[in-house]
């Protein structure tokens, strides 16, 4: 009896020997990750109405991580990237996002894209304790380590970045009647918060919101040009930014446009209009990444490199420049995470913070604060040049002074790949 006894505890501790993976430090399994590989999941809007430039994002960020692989990858790992469609639909992006953590069992999730779409996810991956890192979206709610410890922002919130335009329209376009069209969720909201906030609720005269739903914005054009707007600032995803601006056009309402970065990428906004693009011209907006057109960024050279190795030469735009920014990041935090790597020693990494790359901000991270980048710097269209003019400015969510950022983005490591930590 005693040597049954004994065989059969040797027999379990094979076993239990057996499902252990070493990444976990000897431990239990560590879901989406093993001596060989990490696989990370994202949910992003390959079609609908959010996919012009949007669907370029996560192919960029694949090609980065194919990048880092052909080199070893990260402590002998190479990365893999699952992507899964949910047309920017709150109810796909629940089941594509449930599949990625109960069916494949990814490590984490990367830059899912949208605020009306990832807010329905949050209470799920916290309760699964899965690490949401990077959101494609400026929402403020990625920022409540409390409520949801294993979030965190990528992109500047929304409300930092409309303090910044507001603060903009206020020292440069002082005396015109400014007006405001955003989408109706937290993105539109969150925006209209930092533009009044600098301008006053009085200082925006008309207000208007769209729904992705409804491909007319036929009404909302209609008040601006019935009470003589000369400046919009748009809160839009590139689609709707690109219907905002045609159909003025075709109204004979020629407003100053101010975009937000997240719908102002002038390479898809020119596809979208096809021979239309001129109405582009002067269009002014915000970003915090180097300009796709910069061809002398020492960033820019990297990604067109990789663009054309891994990316099959994709159309290279300010969405493949996004891509891939996220990709280095997500790099760095797992090169700071370690060898042993689990879901915890991931956000603690993130929380850790220091981090740098492409962006012309400030990158936020600590364990009070889960926003990312905090903030940008004014762009404008001239010919078919989506440039930057004047300093970078950062600022707070909530009534801090939108101060210049003097700090220069640092400069890429020379073989592309940030180092361990």
């Amino acid at each position: 009896m005693r040597n049954t006894v004994l065989t059969l505890a040797a027999a379990l501790l094979v076993v239990a020997g057996c499902s252990s993976e070493a990444g976990s430090g000897g431990g239990a399994a560590v879901p989406g990750v093993t001596d060989t590989e990490i696989v990370v999941g994202t949910h992003m809007p390959l079609t609908g109405p959010a996919s012009a430039g949007y669907s370029q994002i996560a192919p960029a960020t694949k090609a980065y991580f194919d990048f880092v692989n052909a080199a070893g990858g990260i402590n002998g790992r190479k990365i893999t990237l699952k992507v899964k469609d949910d047309g920017y639909n709150p109810a796909n992006t629940q089941q594509v996002v449930r599949e990625l953590v109960l069916q494949d069992k990814v490590f984490a999730i990367l830059n899912g894209l949208g605020t009306p779409t990832h807010t329905g996810v949050l209470d799920f991956l916290n309760s699964q304790r899965v690490p949401d890192l990077f959101v494609a979206s400026g929402s403020r709610s990625w920022d409540q380590p409390g409520k949801y410890p294993g979030t965190f922002g990528f992109n500047p919130d929304y409300t930092v970045e409309g303090k910044i335009l507001g603060a903009y329209v206020q020292q440069n376009l002082a005396g015109k009647k400014t007006c405001f069209l955003g989408q109706d969720d937290d993105f539109g909201r969150d925006s209209l918060a930092g533009v009044t906030a600098v301008l006053g609720d009085a200082g925006v005269a008309v207000k208007q919101t769209y729904t992705t739903s409804v491909t007319n914005v036929g009404p909302q054009v209609d008040a601006f040009k019935s009470n003589a707007c000369e400046v919009v600032i748009l809160a839009t995803v590139p689609g709707f930014t690109a219907l905002t601006v045609g159909t003025a056009a075709r109204q004979a309402f020629t407003p100053q446009w101010i975009v937000s970065n997240v719908g102002g990428d002038y390479d898809t906004l020119a596809k979208s209009l096809g021979d239309a693009a001129p109405l582009l011209e002067g269009l002014l907006g915000a970003n915090y990444l180097p300009a796709a057109s910069a061809a002398s960024d020492p960033w820019i050279q990297l990604f067109q490199k990789i663009n054309t190795q891994y990316n099959a030469g994709a159309p290279f735009d300010g969405n493949t420049v996004y891509g891939m920014s996220v990709g280095y990041l997500f790099v760095q935090v797992l090169q700071a995470a370690g060898r042993d790597l689990t879901r915890e020693s991931l956000i603690d990494a993130v929380e850790k913070g220091g981090y740098t790359g492409p962006g012309l901000g400030p990158l936020r991270f600590s364990a009070d604060d889960h926003s990312g980048y905090g903030g940008l710097r004014m762009t404008k269209v001239t010919g078919t040049v989506q440039a930057y003019f004047g300093p970078t400015y950062e600022t707070d969510s909530e009534g801090g002074p939108v101060n210049e950022y003097p700090a220069a983005p640092a400069a890429p490591p020379a073989n592309g790949i940030p180092p361990a930590a």
